[in-house]
């Protein structure tokens, strides 16, 4: 085998890891973290150490894919003839409708070369401002934060700042879980310098808080009134640098008119805290010699995430922490290239290099730099926007790539609706199980990570080249590829005989073409290049040309790219979020990440091990939460927004306070049924357009759903998914998840009212080769319950217990250790329900480190015996290699001495 190393980067969040990938040419046989990349320095999370195990061939899609009608299926057909027809209907509904009645919506995990094309196509061949990107739902409200506070949407930071700030604010972010890599690296500055203090701002009690000296469990939505009770404080106590306040800053004075009112008493009964811990938060920020900020979707995602963000950054503005090592506000980017979409201008307000579609003389230089007469006035509609025009028939045709709607946007029952209702929607896309593909009239294969060669931009404005290290599967193309030559062929339709504005046969020249738009702008790029990158490393914008170096931070001088040279205070009010708590909606539900997952989970849904530490949808409630409600863990209920509804079971989880629910983001319908986002609502920022995922009113509703259904099938888990979801769709309650790791398996829980019909059974039997061999059953019609099992070689390979479910965790235990005794045998001919013996220890127990294949109860078993943490690493390996089972490891070991206080 002629094994081979590449060095790339990992597709999921924006730390922008280096990856050393290993393959023949042909296959990813594996993933190391690059030692030389200067993001992560050779560490990966449990998520990107994964990465050659995800991608499973049979959900890829593989070859172009066309529906000739609504409610028709798709069938196979080649390039030219899927492009061809895109290009008559784009070109016929644009000739009928005008340019504004087509769409894009593309992806944070593009590569810049892809969004470059992308954007070219939509303003300067079609004529239209309609195209946006899913960054809309995770960071267009610190781009809004930073534009209207500095000047500019430029991160002013370095990764190093978290090593050397003396006060480090975590706001609304599960930093442990978002981003691992670097709360290890806090976590290991933490431990070297002690007297480090770590404030974490969450309204949830999340792995992040360990690291913690001061959690702040705001309510929801209130942190602006924080920020400006917290600036109150600094002013009051004089803990502010009044020379760089009246050198570099301006609005200082409207906004103490504002803070004035935010007294520490109001704050505290506001957002649920005590006057001492805003006072012990306000100190720390104020006295501290170097104070940084870090934030994510918590404060984004919110119809006032524009003003949280430059709340946030007033507090910098007021102590002069920025500019200097260990200071500054810094947004952790979401995704993997979120910040080059933002350079490109892949927003509907945007245009490349930093410029606005809403100022004339922004719109001329792009236009007369692309050599068309004009670029579009109309302003373009955001994701939201989008959408609800989409379904009301103004856009007749959407081109998807590289994201996932149907799971990922608020009021899922609106976005499908529109989806359905969407005249032609193409789809580019590497993976055909995504909830969306259903909708798609015309699917195109797209490359996926490891087979496709361009650029990214993380959090800290880092620039990495993204090698190719494989062929990409099938008749699947590069992103970039696909749509320059959709863009030819509609150009010789709508600019016949005018020379092509897509003259590109390689993704570098599409770099090359953009960065000349950056040149003398804040984020100049002009020195960069891909060949400069593989010869100097990543590197940090500003780049102008001739530079032999990035720029670590910005802002040093107390300059800032303003009219004036002066950082802007920005004095908004607080608002409350838009759904509180009511009679009929008692609880809030706060949505977030899982350590293992990643966004709608179409790639890492293919790999079983990622499912190891949570392995199916729970809803998490206060244990007076369950009390109130009577429930039990496990119990399922009908979760119901003003939107919609869905079953789940549920969990009780002390981390969340009473009257708040918690509910992970990655749980689409695909594998939950109706999936998450069917509950929240699409209300959003009317400065950014960011809609307030984080925060919809709920309420909690019995269910009765004694018909109860178990299976599991190992094997081809992608293919068993394809045949038996469709068949789940008669039930009320579903959940699919993956299990194992050497015999990967799909695992199906679902419920319904009564009894379904024998024929449906039959089929699902039919699915999971439960009808003849091997198998042995039990079937008792009376009482609607039934019992298959296949035994192969000794082991089980399939199981399907019907009517009652009571065996499952036994069951699972067999399966997982690859035996089928005698027990098994006697209870399955026996009638009755319950297994021999106790339940399993698979019911209570999980995978806590997924790098290394610990368990919970071996881990509680090593801490029975007396290991303490460096001796549970020695004698486990566990939390040895991307750490993110740490934290969990800690409060195990806390709760077995004893419970640890933070203020």
């Amino acid at each position: 085998m002629n094994r081979q190393t590449t060095a790339s980067t990992c597709c999921y969040c924006g730390v922008g890891c280096g990856v050393l990938i290993e393959h023949d040419g042909e296959r990813i046989l594996g993933v190391s973290g690059d030692p030389a990349h200067p993001a992560n320095f050779g560490k990966l999370c449990s998520k990107g150490s994964t990465l050659h195990l995800t991608g499973d061939l049979a959900a890829r899609a593989l070859y172009p894919e066309l529906r000739l009608g609504k409610g028709l299926a798709r069938s196979r057909t080649d390039w030219d003839t899927a492009l061809d027809h895109a290009t008559n209907v784009f070109a016929e509904t644009i000739a009928e409708h005008g340019p504004d009645s087509v769409a894009f919506y593309i992806s944070g995990q593009l590569l810049t070369e892809d969004y470059y094309a992308f954007n070219k196509l939509a303003r300067a061949l079609v004529g239209t401002n309609n195209i946006d990107s899913n960054s809309r739902l995770c960071m267009s409200s610190a781009v809004v934060g930073y534009k209207r506070s500095l000047g500019a949407d430029a991160p002013p930071c370095s990764y190093e700042d978290l090593e050397l700030s003396d006060c480090v604010m975590i706001v609304g972010s599960n930093m442990a879980y978002a981003h691992p890599v670097l709360f290890r690296r806090l976590e290991e500055a933490k431990s070297r310098r002690p007297q480090m203090k770590v404030i974490v701002i969450d309204p949830r009690r999340t792995d992040t808080c360990d690291l913690a000296d001061l959690h702040l469990a705001i309510l929801p939505g209130t942190d602006v009134a924080l920020f400006h009770g917290i600036l109150h404080l600094l002013l009051w106590e004089d803990w502010v640098d009044r020379d760089f306040i009246k050198a570099h800053t301006e609005g200082l004075a409207e906004l103490k008119t504002l803070v004035r009112d935010y007294t520490p008493q109001m704050v505290a009964q506001l957002c649920g805290i005590s006057i001492e811990q805003l006072q012990q938060c306000a100190e720390w920020v104020g006295t501290a010699p170097s104070f940084l900020s870090l934030w994510c979707m918590g404060l984004n995602q919110s119809t006032a995430g524009s003003a949280k963000n430059s709340a946030l950054i007033n507090l910098h503005l007021a102590t002069g922490q920025i500019g200097r090592p260990g200071t500054g506000p810094f947004s952790l980017t979401g995704q993997p290239n979120a910040m080059g979409g933002r350079e490109t201008g892949s927003l509907s307000n945007l245009l490349p290099g930093h410029r606005d579609a809403a100022n004339p003389e922004h719109r001329a230089e792009v236009a007369a730099y692309w050599g068309v007469e004009s670029l579009p006035e109309a302003p373009g509609l955001s994701a939201i926007e989008l959408f609800e025009n989409l379904r009301s028939g103004k856009i007749k045709a959407l081109w998807i790539a590289c994201t996932n709607p149907a799971q990922s946007m608020p009021d899922q029952s609106a976005v499908r609706a529109a989806l359905e209702a969407c005249p032609f929607v193409v789809l580019q896309e590497a993976f055909r199980t995504t909830e969306t593909a259903a909708f798609a009239d015309l699917l195109l294969p797209a490359a996926s990570w490891g087979e496709k060669e361009g650029s990214v931009t993380n959090s800290e404005r880092r620039i990495s080249h993204v090698r190719k290290a494989v062929v990409a599967p099938g008749e699947a193309r590069p992103d970039w590829a696909i749509t320059v030559d959709f863009a030819q062929r509609l150009e010789k339709r709508l600019r016949p005989r005018q020379p092509s504005l897509f003259a590109f046969d390689q993704p570098s020249q599409l770099f090359d073409e953009f960065k000349a738009l950056t040149r003398g702008r804040d984020l100049d790029l002009s020195g960069i290049s891909h060949a400069l990158i593989d010869e100097l490393g990543p590197q940090q914008w500003p780049f102008p040309a001739g530079a032999r170096q990035g720029t670590p931070r910005l802002y040093g001088d107390g300059i800032f790219p303003t009219a004036n040279g002066r950082a802007r205070f920005i004095a908004d009010p607080y608002r409350a979020a838009k759904e509180q708590r009511d009679a009929r909606f008692p609880l809030t539900l706060i949505t977030g990440r899982l350590r293992d997952q990643w966004h709608g989970m179409s790639r890492t849904g293919t790999a079983a091990q990622l499912f190891g530490h949570v392995s199916e949808a729970v809803l998490s409630l206060h244990p007076d939460e369950m009390r109130r409600h009577r429930l039990q863990p496990g119990d399922l209920v009908n979760l119901k927004s003003r939107r919609g509804a869905v079953i789940v079971a549920v969990g009780s989880d002390d981390s969340v306070r009473p009257g708040q629910a918690f509910l992970p983001m990655h749980w689409g319908d695909r594998y939950l049924k109706g999936g998450v986002n069917t509950l929240t609502l699409p209300a959003f920022d009317p400065l950014s357009k960011q809609p307030e995922l984080k925060h919809s009113g709920v309420r909690l509703e019995a269910v009765n759903l004694p018909w109860q259904l178990f299976a599991l099938i190992e094997g081809d888990v992608q293919r068993h998914f394809e045949t038996l979801r469709p068949l789940c769709e008669a039930f009320s309650y579903v959940s699919l998840s993956l299990v194992g790791r050497e015999r990967p398996a799909l695992l199906i829980r679902a419920a319904h009212g009564q009894a379904p019909d024998p024929q449906l059974l039959g089929e699902i039997d039919q699915c999971l080769s439960l009808l003849d061999g091997p198998v042995l059953a039990y079937d008792d019609p009376r009482r609607a319950i039934g019992k298959r099992v296949r035994i192969e070689n000794g082991s089980i390979t399939a199981i399907r217990l019907a009517g009652e479910t009571l065996a499952q965790h036994w069951l699972q235990s067999l399966w997982l250790e690859g035996r089928a005794d005698q027990q098994l045998r006697r209870w399955l001919l026996a009638p009755m329900s319950a297994p021999p013996g106790t339940v399993g220890a698979i019911a209570t127990d999980k995978t806590l480190c997924n790098c290394e294949n610990v368990s919970l109860n071996a881990v509680c078993a090593g801490i029975r015996q007396g290991l303490d943490l460096q001796g549970l690493k020695n004698n486990l390996r566990c939390g040895t290699q991307c750490g993110s089972c740490v934290p969990e490891i800690k409060r195990l070991l806390a709760a077995e001495a004893r419970p640890v206080a933070v203020i």
